[in-house]
């Protein structure tokens, strides 16, 4: 879904709650005429009748603007699972523990996809105590910086924002084997298992 409610997406959701076109127009207050229409790609919803839309369908606007429905499967809640997403607007740092529709600043944001770390984005890592002092060599300018680092295990995450012309340096208690995440905020998410 590019940019509004698919026809599609309110049959399906529609038929997957055994709903028929008239049952679904009584619940928003529309003719069932008008539901064919949507369904039919003859007509759209008016942005009004988003919210109670996605109501009665069970879902939330976000879900039926991107299109699907997203159904928790994360039972075990392992941390390691979780999901990374940056606003390119605001520059909001938001985590997740499994699937889900992330939205800020009105964009649907994507998760981030974590690659090794490499040379040009290393990271030091040297034990202090019962902690361990993290740093990154790396430009800290307002056009170029690292955002955050996090420490994810299985049942913990640890994250620490960082900010334009500071150090990328902090400490942190790295407890049993993980994954640790840090982000450039022009060249993307890179991780280190620890």
């Amino acid at each position: 879904m590019n940019t509004y409610v698919t026809g599609t997406t309110i049959k399906q959701l529609r038929e997957h709650r055994n709903m028929t076109q008239g049952a679904l127009a009584e619940k928003i207050g529309v003719s069932s005429k008008t539901v064919s229409k949507w369904e039919t790609a003859k007509g759209l919803p008016d942005i009004s009748l988003l919210q109670p839309l996605a109501q009665a369908l069970g879902i939330c606007v976000i879900e039926l603007m991107n299109g699907q429905h997203i159904t928790n499967k994360n039972i075990s809640a392992n941390m390691l699972r979780c999901k990374f997403y940056v606003c390119p607007v605001c520059g909001n740092t938001i985590h997740s523990t499994g699937d889900t529709v992330v939205s800020c600043c009105g964009i649907t944001l994507p998760a981030l996809e974590a690659e090794d770390a490499d040379d040009t984005h290393g990271i030091t890592i040297e034990k202090v105590e019962d902690e361990h002092f993290i740093s990154i060599p790396h430009p800290m300018t307002k056009q170029h910086f690292i955002s955050f680092v996090a420490f994810v295990t299985s049942d913990r995450l640890q994250m620490v924002k960082f900010y334009p012309e500071s150090g990328a340096e902090t400490r942190l208690q790295l407890r049993g084997k993980g994954i640790l995440y840090y982000y450039c905020n022009q060249h993307g998410l890179f991780k280190k298992a620890v």
